[in-house]
């Protein structure tokens, strides 16, 4: 997908430009074999193997070539390979794939180069400059819910991992701040603020007023009437609709920023209402090309091997989520030149994203080939399930809110540092800082570690349990090794500039080889769009960390000071993943 860059600092990467060097003598006439480089399943065959022995033999066999099967090409790629400080060895396995053993010394120094340059160094290089991340976007008047907790953490996290890989990345909240419902919204607030007074304290709880102005529009034929008249008023521009619409959204807007407060989101809200003024043109633009057509009433655009077509004008005139979505789409690539267009939403909406990137594959917006840019990607997500297996509610049957649940989580977690003696120790804003910091963590860690097409079961024991994979282990894992650092009494600036790392026992070499695969790893979560690679690695991290620190004693032994490097390569790469996955880093437990 995303291809990487030149320049780019992955492990996998630099040992495929050396393989690469080889090939290019090995088959001179195969032009641009690109290297096919992987990690080894087997450790004690190597780190990485090349495995382009097979497929080039299957290229060259019958054409008059000297080799007689897989191995001898295998051979000869190994043979070829130019002298490099970073391989110490290498070997032939099966049917010629070439593993190769990496130098230890090499391995130290450039875990100690990225120590002095920075976490930054090892951040992939994608070969796309823009990116929109289409994320969280709930309807203006209802309270945002579980539902909205998936798409808010999992579009933040790829947000955050493109940017730190160097694409600008525009933020969008696509709210739906436009359509029926805000006539009947509207004239209720008319009923009950005649004098257009109107404050988020009045209006109270919004899903309630919601709730309340959509009974009264099922129930009263003549509001109902009214109701729909205001649409058209609104549409129409009339200023006092336009005013009472526009405290609508405000009041909801303040709703919505308290969740984004504390889970550290930031957007920039592109509503429905932005692109309404764009679909005409579109539409027109689509007409153009031949691809809307008339049936039953509706305008509409016929997709290949669906039964139901993409409906783009209503029956009674009106625009839907797929004319906007076609304005949205158009603005993003003509206006806001954006190369990768990513949606986040729930899995339910697979069927309707392909339709909408099929009519605009046709319409010649997007090329057809998945490989080219500009390129659409809906990232789908499965449902958040109760104890019971069923879609996560209150006990009252009522959707869940997610400031409730975020707040409840914090409460849980201060209330167990509370019983560990901690609000003793510290002071009252540190042990506030750490409630919110694990709590929200735990939520967010909770959902991003599973692969996001899967359903997933909120349970709060779980998620604040401070064993297994969980961020309460990982954070207070990460804190452990500030301890460590801390105990020691030495000043950790000093030693990146004076010390020297030595990967000398097998645990420190594996700790070490797990912190160089830090680049692709973000590379591979970024690129397939899944946040739980990630998480996979921050907790293998964590675990080889455990084992080198059960073997190797780092206080007080003659490895003390590259030992200390290693433990602060290891949490410079944790904190890196946690701000990756949007949590705050504990230093203290």
């Amino acid at each position: 997908m995303a291809a990487a860059t030149e320049d780019n600092w992955s492990l996998k990467d630099q040992i495929a430009k050396v393989f690469e060097v080889s090939l290019k003598v090995t088959v001179p006439d195969e032009p641009e074999v690109a290297p096919l480089i992987a990690a080894c399943a087997k450790k004690e065959f190597g780190d990485y193997q090349c495995n382009n022995a097979m497929s080039l033999w299957s290229k060259i066999k019958g054409k008059g070539t000297e080799f007689r099967g897989p191995q001898p090409v295998g051979q000869a790629i190994m043979k070829n390979l130019p002298t490099s400080d970073m391989i110490e060895s290498c070997s032939i396995a099966g049917p010629g794939f070439v593993n190769v053993k990496l130098s230890r010394q090499w391995m130290a120094k450039s875990i100690q180069k990225m120590l002095k340059d920075g976490i930054e160094t090892w951040a992939p290089k994608l070969s796309v400059k823009r990116a929109i991340v289409d994320f969280s976007s709930p309807n203006i008047a209802k309270e945002m819910h579980v539902g909205h907790l998936r798409s808010t953490i999992i579009g933040d996290t790829l947000a955050r991992m493109l940017e730190y890989s160097k694409v600008e990345v525009l933020r969008r909240n696509h709210v739906g701040d436009w359509g029926t419902q805000f006539g009947m919204l509207i004239e209720f607030l008319f009923e009950k603020f005649p004098d257009g007074e109107v404050s988020d304290q009045a209006i109270g709880d919004l899903e309630a007023f919601y709730k309340a102005s959509k009974q009264r529009f099922d129930g009263d034929p003549e509001f109902k009437e009214r109701a729909q008249q205001a649409v058209v008023s609104l549409q129409g521009g009339e200023e006092k609709y336009r005013k009472a619409w526009a405290q609508i959204c405000e009041i909801s807007r303040k709703g919505y920023g308290k969740v984004y407060e504390r889970l550290g989101v930031h957007l920039e809200e592109k509503g429905e209402s932005f692109y309404n003024p764009y679909i005409p043109g579109t539409l027109d633009l689509l007409r153009e090309k031949g691809l809307i057509e008339e049936s039953e009433g509706a305008q509409v655009i016929f997709i290949e091997g669906k039964k139901i077509p993409l409906i783009v004008v209503k029956r009674d005139g009106g625009f839907n989520y797929a004319s906007t979505d076609l304005a949205a789409l158009w603005y993003r690539l003509n206006e806001e030149k954006a190369e990768w267009i990513i949606y986040v939403t729930d899995v339910g909406q697979r069927e309707h994203f392909e339709m909408f990137f099929t009519a605009a594959k046709r319409a010649g917006w997007l090329p057809t080939d998945e490989s080219k840019y500009p390129k659409t990607n809906h990232v789908g997500f499965g449902l958040v399930l109760g104890d019971d297996g069923k879609r996560f509610r209150t006990r009252s049957s009522e959707v869940v809110k997610l400031v409730d649940l975020l707040d409840e989580a914090k409460t849980r977690c201060k209330a167990a540092l509370v019983e560990r003696g901690k609000a003793a120790e510290w002071t009252a804003e540190e042990l506030e800082h750490t409630a919110e910091a694990v709590g929200y963590g735990a939520v967010k860690y909770a959902d991003l570690k599973n692969n996001r097409l899967t359903n997933y079961t909120f349970n709060f024991d779980q998620m604040l349990n401070d064993k297994g994979n969980t961020a309460v282990y990982l954070l207070y894992a990460h804190a452990r090794i500030c301890s460590i650092i801390r105990k020691s009494g030495k000043d950790i600036e000093e030693l990146k500039k004076e010390g020297q790392l030595i990967l000398e026992k097998e645990e420190e070499r594996k700790l070490g080889l797990h912190l160089l695969q830090f680049a692709e790893i973000v590379e591979d979560a970024c690129t397939n769009l899944l946040p739980n690679i990630l998480c996979e690695y921050l907790y293998d991290l964590s675990e080889k960390f455990t084992s080198f620190y059960s073997e190797c004693q780092v206080v007080g032994s003659a490895e003390e000071t590259s030992r200390l490097l290693l433990c602060e390569a290891t949490a410079l790469v944790m904190r890196q993943c946690f701000h990756l996955l949007g949590i705050t880093p504990v230093y203290k437990i």
